[in-house]
C-alpha cells in the first residue's frame, strides 16, 4: 500500500530540503509543486520563469488532482507531494484531499516574512500560506514539524514524522549527493542553487534578532495566530 504524503508548506521555508531528504529513501517518488501552473494560470502572477513553469504542468486543478491520487508505478511505497499552500487557491476544489496523508511544514512568520520581502518586496498573507495549512489541518489533521526543529535535530523530528505517517523511518533521509533531480521542478534554475550545493540539513546559524522592515510588521501579527494553532500541535 503506498502511502501519498502531501507535506504542505509555505514559501521561505526548508520546503525542498524536505523533498530532497524524502526523495533519498529508496521506496519513494516525489513530485515538486504539482499546483504550480495552475497557480500562475489561474492569478497571472508573474514569477521568474513564469511561461517554462506553466508549459511544464497541467493547467487545470482538476488534472492535477487526478495525478495526485491516481495509478502509481509499480513498487512506490511513498509518493511524497511538495506543496506549497497559497496555490490551494478558493476555487480549487477539496474532495481529493481526503485520499491523502498531509503533513505541515512551518516556520515562524518573522522569519519568513522578513526572507519573503528580500524576493518580493511586499508579500501579502496569502502569499504566505498559513490560512491555508490551517484549514487542511482543521480539515483532516496530520503531524505538524517546525523547519526549526528539524535543523537543530533532522534525526529526530524526521523519525517521529515517518512513525506519525505510519512509514518505516530511513536513515538515508539525512543526506543525499548534491546536484538537480528530474524530479525538480523547471523553475530550478531560480530557486534551488543551494539546496543544488547541499549535501544535508544545513546546521543553523546563530544570528542575532531577524529584522522586520515596519511597514511588513501588521503582515507577521496577522500571521502569527495560525502558526501559533499549528505549533501547539507539532511534534
Amino acid at each position: 500500500m503506498t502511502v501519498r504524503v502531501a507535506m504542505w508548506s509555505g514559501p521561505r521555508n526548508i520546503s525542498t530540503a524536505m523533498m530532497r531528504s524524502f526523495g533519498a529513501r529508496s521506496d519513494t517518488l516525489v513530485v515538486d509543486e504539482p499546483l504550480y501552473s495552475w497557480y500562475l494560470t489561474a492569478t497571472g502572477i508573474v514569477h521568474p520563469g513564469r511561461d517554462d513553469v506553466i508549459a511544464s504542468q497541467p493547467t487545470r486543478w482538476q488534472d492535477v488532482a487526478d495525478r495526485l491520487t491516481g495509478p502509481l508505478p509499480p513498487g512506490v511505497g511513498v509518493f511524497y507531494q511538495k506543496h506549497m499552500t497559497h496555490h490551494l487557491l478558493p476555487e480549487v476544489g477539496r474532495e481529493w484531499l481526503a485520499g491523502l496523508t498531509h503533513a505541515f511544514l512551518i516556520r515562524e512568520p518573522a522569519h519568513v516574512v522578513a526572507s519573503y520581502a528580500k524576493v518580493r518586496g511586499e508579500p501579502t498573507l496569502a502569499d504566505l500560506g498559513y490560512q491555508q495549512q490551517v484549514e487542511i489541518f482543521r480539515a483532516h489533521g496530520g503531524p505538524v514539524i517546525d523547519a526549526a526543529d528539524v535543523l537543530n535535530d533532522p534525526a529526530r523530528v524526521l523519525e517521529r514524522l515517518c512513525l506519525a505517517l505510519g512509514i518505516e523511518y530511513q536513515p538515508a533521509m539525512l543526506e543525499w549527493p548534491p546536484g538537480r533531480r528530474a524530479t525538480d521542478g523547471v523553475w530550478a534554475p531560480h530557486w534551488y542553487r543551494a539546496v543544488e550545493a547541499s549535501t544535508g540539513f544545513a546546521h543553523p546559524t546563530v544570528a542575532g534578532p531577524v529584522v522586520v522592515p515596519p511597514r511588513l510588521r501588521p503582515l507577521v501579527e496577522a500571521a502569527q495566530p495560525y502558526y501559533d494553532e499549528l505549533i501547539a500541535h507539532k511534534l
